[in-house]
């Protein structure tokens, strides 16, 4: 895999994994009901789920590479389109001023954080979805180690979601219960949803090698 195509990868991933979603959602708002700790334990449950849709993709998607070439492609487009779904949606989500970003307090005592995390990610469906449009735009089918890069960047991407979340649950307790959290959601969107937008017309524009 070349070293452009990997940086490309990670400033993708990044955006993604920057955008105040479900996730971050679920992170924040558990911080704030509780402690750091908390919001410690819900990322790494989040991120072991993160691992278990990397394996299933993989092995969805490597069938798809032995069997057809073709509709591996197809795949790759649609995910694309999916992706420029969502790059659209954040930038609407940022000229709107409509982040979904909200935290609420509480005294309720954590239950089964870490769990809850694995259960949340491993049921969402939407989650399955992106891992099957997105691994897809990084690999050539073609390739001898397609199924190798496949894993290699799967497990990147669970990493850098992990580190986002620990990231997102550090200041979930500072920078989310400040008058200003809607501004920082709203950069947030607004940056990722132009790179999204950028990923998918680089796709679209690039063919096959």
């Amino acid at each position: 895999m070349e070293l452009n195509t990997l940086l490309l990868f990670v400033i993708s991933a990044l955006s993604i994994n920057l955008i105040p979603g479900p996730d971050v959602i679920y992170i924040v708002t558990t911080t704030m009901k509780n402690k750091m700790k908390s919001g410690i334990e819900a990322s790494l449950g989040l991120g072991v789920g993160y691992l278990i849709h990397t394996i299933a993709a993989v092995l969805g998607l490597s069938a798809l590479i032995l069997n057809s070439a073709f509709l591996f492609t197809v795949i790759k487009y649609l995910g694309a389109l999916y992706l420029l779904y969502l790059g659209i949606s954040s930038l609407l989500n940022c000229y709107r001023n409509d982040s979904k970003l909200t935290a609420e307090t509480s005294n309720e005592p954590p239950k089964n954080i870490f769990k809850q995390g694995v259960i949340i990610s491993v049921l969402n469906p939407k989650v399955a979805m992106f891992f099957l449009a997105f691994l897809p735009q990084f690999i050539d089918p073609s390739a001898t180690n397609a199924t190798t890069e496949l894993l290699t960047l799967g497990l990147l991407f669970s990493a850098l979601a992990t580190c986002c979340n620990l990231f997102y649950a550090s200041l979930g307790s500072m920078l989310f219960s400040s008058p200003k959290a809607q501004k920082y959601s709203r950069i947030l969107e607004g940056v990722s949803g132009t790179i999204l937008v950028g990923l998918s017309a680089k796709i679209a524009l690039t063919s096959n090698r």
